[in-house]
């Protein structure tokens, strides 16, 4: 190593011990300092303890007399000495404690009471300090403190503070404040035109709908300040008399009792409701409140109310229909003209008598005694009541009555429609008596028929057996001519028989065969083919998925019977088919009965189901058949109808309901 480089390390090892040296010095000084410090403390404590022990007397009276929470406490924040309301406050149970402030305080909150701690040693007092804190008890508090320093000849030794729990101020200064911004935020909103004046008429608090209603073009923020009395006599106007306007307004001013629902009408249309009402404190004046509202709805709602009101009225006066309204007591409360007529007693008689000891009569009392029971109890009802008009004549009447409510919805008595049906029941009663004659008519129409049937079918079978016998007697004798004659005959007398029991058939068709039973006919059908003449070249088909109804058996099966053979009579080909089906259609159930046949032609459709009607003349056929499969279709409340082309085939469609 050269000497340069020696003597420049020797110069920093000189400079660092110099350093060194001065560093300790300055620490021997600071020390010295400290010492005296911490004696000048130990003493200024011991000083304090002792004029604590020697005052305490003093300062007991002081605690006893102070109301607010007091406390002294060192300068680091240990408590030193507090009173009754302090041990309360903070949640102590007796002065005896070691406890530093410092630990109810939130840790936020450290630096902001460190700031106000220095402010206090400093400036010797701090004054409305608040701060949140944690009680020994747990419990959570806003205080406010006022604090000054405990000074020793000269020398700050502790500080002393009187600390007031704010907690619930403070909650009920917020929720004033809440309700002043919530009042405030409602009357600028509010649907109403508001003014609130003080004493000496300035406006004070105003919102947009007031500046709306009055095409004011400026803010309510705007009029604060503003004379109400010049701001009326500018807006008198805009009024349709601003005469009537301005003296109304002096009027409540000079009297100063509230006003309520005055209505201004405007020369643009729009009707006003304004109220009033002036403000009073202690006896003494301290501003009005204003109120505008744009009632031009209300109004016009009101009329048109007004109007349907009274044509209703004059519709309910005048209806055809008795009308009356009945309190509890079931007292006549109200009628209208009809039921006036409809009793023969004027309005006068009827209102505040008891109609149910007035017209019912003597039978049918106690209907209507029950009837008013159950309109107590809420319910609605129709009935039939028989009264006796003034005249004594007995009249039938159809009531509905039904309770009546109030606006809260408590019964408060009852409402009565009333339909003379006197009318009525006559043509009722006349119409039963009429149909059991009808039905005693048919019932001897049937028995004639049966007589008849019998009394004409006994002769022809005796005149048939005759010819016959005739025949047998003289064939030797007979020549071509005469045989040929009697075998006419005796066809004609086979007609005659077949026309008479069809006769008998179809007149009893309406006749009751007893209850409607479950009847499955897909088996119905089977077992009629089976006894039925279906010649070899023909086939039916009957589709396996006919449905189960509710009918007469031996009518469904004269039905079926009378089309199937129909079907065999027409089909001209050499291999006939009939074809029978259903399907369901809601309420019915649809048969298709079809064959290819012969067919028949349009202009006859209608024809085919007259009686005697047959567009084939046979024998066998007396045109009844098709009317009876139309009685029968008819008595289970169906219809029957068909769709043919010549050369082609016919299909017969009915319904019959499930």
């Amino acid at each position: 190593m050269s000497q340069e480089k020696i003597d420049i390390l020797q110069r920093a090892l000189d400079r660092e011990k110099a350093a060194r040296k001065q560093a300790e010095s300055i620490l021997e000084q600071k020390a010295a300092q400290l010492y005296e410090t911490n004696q000048r403390l130990e003493k200024s404590y011991s000083e304090l303890e002792m004029l604590l022990t020697k005052k305490d007397s003093q300062l007991q009276g002081v605690f006893e007399n102070i109301v607010d929470a007091y406390l002294i406490m060192d300068l680091f924040g240990n408590i030193l000495k507090m009173n009754d309301a302090a041990l309360r406050l903070f949640g102590f149970e007796n002065d005896k404690v070691d406890f530093n402030l410092m630990k109810m305080v939130s840790p936020n909150d450290y630096e902001r009471v460190a700031n106000s701690f220095k402010e206090l040693l400093n400036d010797g007092v701090l004054t409305n300090f608040e701060i949140k804190i944690t009680t020994n008890d747990n419990i959570e508090k806003l205080i406010h403190i006022n604090a000054s320093i405990i000074y020793d000849n000269g020398i700050a030794v502790a500080a002393q503070g009187i600390i007031r729990d704010i907690t619930k101020n403070k909650e009920a200064e917020e929720k004033l404040i809440e309700s002043e911004n919530r009042l405030a935020t409602l009357i600028l909103n509010l649907d109403s035109g508001v003014v609130l004046e003080d004493e000496n008429r300035k406006i004070i608090l105003t919102n947009k709908k007031f500046t709306e209603l009055f095409n004011i073009d400026a803010s309510p923020t705007e009029l604060i300040g503003m004379d109400c009395k010049e701001a009326s006599e500018q807006n008198s106007v805009l009024f349709k008399n601003p005469d009537a306007f301005l003296s109304r307004m002096r009027e409540i001013e000079h009297k100063k009792q509230t006003v309520l629902a005055d209505e201004l009408e405007m020369i643009d249309g729009k009707v006003l409701e304004r109220n009033y009402m002036p403000i009073v404190i202690d006896q003494q004046s301290k501003g009005f409140l204003w109120t505008f509202k744009d009632i031009t709805t209300n109004i016009s709602y009101e009329r048109t109310l007004k109007a349907e009101k009274q044509k209703y009225y004059n519709i309910i006066s005048n209806i055809n229909l008795g009308l009356l309204e009945l309190d509890l007591d079931d007292k006549i409360l109200m009628v209208n003209k009809s039921f006036a007529a409809m009793t023969g007693y004027s309005e006068k008689e009827l209102i505040g008598v008891k109609g149910k000891e007035l017209l019912p009569i003597n039978d049918d009392r106690e209907l209507m005694a029950e009837q008013a029971k159950n309109r107590k109890k809420g319910r609605t009802d129709s009935y039939e009541l028989r009264i006796n008009n003034k005249k004594g004549e007995l009249r039938h009447w159809l009531i509905s009555g039904a309770p009546n409510y109030d606006l809260e919805g408590k019964i408060i008595g009852s409402i009565g429609v009333n339909l003379d049906i006197t009318e009525f029941k006559n043509l009722e009663i006349q119409k039963e008596s009429l149909l059991k004659e009808l039905e005693k008519s048919n019932n001897d129409l049937q028995e004639y028929a049966h007589i008849v049937s019998h009394d004409l079918k006994s002769p022809l079978r005796s005149i048939n057996a005759l010819f016959s016998w005739l025949k047998e007697d003289n064939a030797s004798k007979l020549d071509g001519v005469s045989i040929q004659t009697i075998d006419l005959i005796e066809k004609t007398l086979e007609k005659m028989d077949q026309l008479i029991t069809d006769i008998l058939d179809y007149s009893s068709v309406g006749s009751d065969d007893g209850e409607k039973i479950e009847i499955h006919t897909n088996d119905l059908l089977i077992d009629l083919v089976k006894v039925l003449y279906i010649p070899e070249h023909i086939s039916v088909e009957i589709a396996s998925t006919l449905p189960i109804i509710f009918g007469h058996k031996t009518k469904l099966q004269q039905l079926f019977q009378n089309l199937i053979s129909n079907s065999v009579k027409f089909i001209d080909k050499e291999k006939g088919i009939i074809n029978i089906a259903a399907e369901d259609q809601g309420e019915y159930y649809q048969f298709s009965v079809h064959d290819n046949g012969m067919g028949i032609e349009k202009q006859f459709h209608d024809k085919i189901f007259k009686v005697f009607h047959s567009l084939k003349k046979s024998k066998d056929s007396s045109g009844i058949g098709l009317s009876i499969v139309q009685k029968i279709v008819e008595l289970h409340q169906g219809k029957i109808w068909l769709e043919s082309e010549p050369g082609i085939g016919t299909t017969f469609f009915f319904t019959l309901k499930k």
